[in-house]
């Protein structure tokens, strides 16, 4: 009971900034006796710092109380298709470092020895006793790394030592430390439910638009996997029955960022400008529109299919493109809404997530800092056995 209400209290400063003991006991429901000595142990274990009083009331000066950034870190690692992005973060959240690695597709030992380069840099930086406080790492990755081989035109020995490769075990052997693993796009989702617009929304469906566009589900303010891992994957939802039996095209054939990528690279531009603001610049954007033409209708009707089924308060459309094309695609996806009968439901709202390209590598980093930190452990506890 006393970790559980320390981190009650912890979450409490999380969730509402800089805060004085009395307004901990108001949000919390502990008495003033309570709070006093759990704070008191946080600011022992250098988890909690004091801020300047705040004077101009009757009797003694309020003092503010505010995560230490230095109490805590995690490392967040996002294996992509083709970006590999690695963060550290503080136990307030905030990136304190970012690495980034662009390929053409991933190859395990490249991977791994980018990632070893980077714990480096991190131990470098950190002194002895702040690397004591590294919680843990938390991949953020596809569950089939290998999966949509013809689509991609990935080289099969490639997609083999995929198979063959065991990422987590090989990062936990490399680090030493406590390692877990996610779906890349339930790893974004974690982020937008626990650091952005996800935290004053109970149940919503999270799109994610990357390589392949991917998603995460959230009911009753909690992560919803399912059993094998795959709730909220929206990439694999059929377009219809048009005959066309396995064939038939899933949402990923047409609403992913290497359709956009393959329309530059036909016109003679860079690809890799999709995840860019060259996406929205003069020369790219008749490319950016078309690609959104396309892609807004099946986006739309996916989330049709979603409120059929779970009723929802809201969906949340981010992904790894800048906010001139996250904007312009939201518009596109609420126009296209209206060219579908949704006669016997309500239709939800589409909001922007406020995370972007960070998110999956931040929600790989919240895993350990919510693992140890948070009072509901169930949020994240059994990830790993879903997976």
């Amino acid at each position: 009971m006393r970790q559980y209400n320390e981190r009650v209290v912890l979450q409490a400063i999380r969730l509402n900034g800089q805060i004085s003991g009395a307004e901990i006991a108001r949000l919390t429901h502990l008495t003033a006796q309570a709070i006093s000595l759990i704070t008191k142990r946080l600011l022992d274990d250098e988890l909690l710092i004091k801020k300047t009083p705040q004077r101009g009331k009757v009797g003694q000066p309020s003092v503010p109380l505010v995560l230490n950034p230095d109490g805590a870190f995690a490392i967040g690692v996002k294996v992509g298709r083709r970006s590999l992005d690695i963060l550290l973060v503080d136990f307030s959240g905030a990136v304190r470092e970012r690495w980034n690695l662009s390929y053409d597709f991933a190859d395990p030992n490249q991977i791994l020895g980018h990632i070893s380069q980077c714990l480096a840099k991190i131990k470098h930086k950190l002194s002895p006793k702040l690397w004591e406080r590294v919680q843990g790492i938390g991949i953020a990755a596809p569950l089939h790394m290998g999966g949509w081989q013809q689509l991609l035109g990935l080289d099969a020995d490639v997609v083999a030592r995929w198979e063959r490769f065991q990422l987590k075990e090989e990062i936990a052997t490399l680090t030493g430390l406590p390692v877990q693993t996610l779906k890349d796009t339930t790893a974004a989702c974690v982020a937008e439910l626990v650091a952005g617009r996800g935290r004053d929304m109970r149940n919503f469906v999270y799109v994610f638009v990357d390589t392949f566009i991917g998603g995460g589900l959230v009911l009753d303010s909690h992560l919803h996997l399912g059993k094998h891992g795959n709730a909220g994957a929206l990439g694999s939802l059929p377009l219809g029955l048009n005959g066309g039996g396995k064939h038939s095209p899933q949402l990923l054939n047409v609403a992913s960022l290497f359709k956009l990528e393959s329309r530059f690279i036909t016109a003679g531009l860079d690809g890799r400008a999709t995840s860019d603001e060259r996406a929205a610049s003069p020369e790219y954007w008749p490319h950016t529109q078309a690609w959104i033409a396309e892609t807004a209708p099946p986006i739309a009707f996916a989330m049709l299919n979603s409120t059929c089924l779970l009723d929802l308060e809201g969906v949340i459309l981010d992904g790894c493109f800048c906010s001139a094309v996250k904007e312009a695609l939201i518009v596109a996806v609420e126009a296209a809404m209206q060219d579908f009968n949704w006669e016997g439901i309500v239709a939800p709202q589409v909001f922007a997530g406020t995370i972007g390209s960070d998110a999956r590598a931040l929600g790989g980093a919240l895993l350990p800092l919510y693992a140890n930190f948070a009072p509901d452990r169930d949020l994240f506890l059994k990830l790993d056995d879903a997976l």
